[in-house]
């Protein structure tokens, strides 16, 4: 099942949650999850044997002891899902768009990943001091040339007076991971 929780933050959301499923004897496969202005999101995959239910993940959320009710969705997936580590597709890039905010900054570069085929597989964005900054972890697998898409890139730059940056996602993660040794 595909769980999407979101509830106002606080300390122990991610312990309900997960001891909710543990209740349940559900196994967790994956889990994502953020804060955005002051409200938790989160979405997880957990396997659970065939006797539990939607419905059943839901009211064991909804009895969380909690001042704020979790708004819960839960989707069965009728397909088994692949639970194994996806290797990332090899030509998996970063992008890095940062500017002045204004309104449509996400529409349009996601608007130019669409109109050539590229796949969004993740997306964090964060705005301070007026200043909008995104970071988009894009699949190029379909893309001939990447020559082509920095070109493009440079000429929505210019365009849009946003400083874009993209890079292989293995030269990213060298350049900006933190090891925990």
């Amino acid at each position: 099942m595909i769980i999407s929780v979101m509830s106002k933050d606080r300390p122990g959301i991610i312990a309900d949650v997960t001891g909710a499923i543990f209740e349940l004897e559900g196994d967790l496969a994956d889990l994502n999850q953020s804060v955005l202005c002051g409200y938790l999101t989160m979405i997880l995959i957990a396997t659970f044997n065939s006797s539990i239910t939607p419905e059943d993940v839901i009211a064991k959320l909804s009895h969380t002891t909690s001042e704020e009710k979790f708004d819960v969705l839960v989707k069965k997936v009728d397909t088994p899902i692949e639970i194994l580590k996806a290797r990332m597709p090899e030509k998996t890039y970063i992008l890095t768009a940062q500017g002045k905010n204004k309104s449509g900054l996400v529409h349009g570069i996601s608007s130019f990943c669409y109109e050539r085929g590229i796949n969004i597989l993740d997306l964090a964005t964060t705005l301070a001091d007026d200043q909008y900054t995104m970071i988009l972890q894009l699949d190029l697998s379909h893309i001939a040339a990447i020559k082509d898409v920095r070109d493009d890139l440079a000429g929505y730059a210019d365009k849009t007076g946003l400083r874009i940056v993209l890079q292989h996602n293995d030269i990213f993660r060298v350049t900006h991971e933190i090891s925990m040794k």
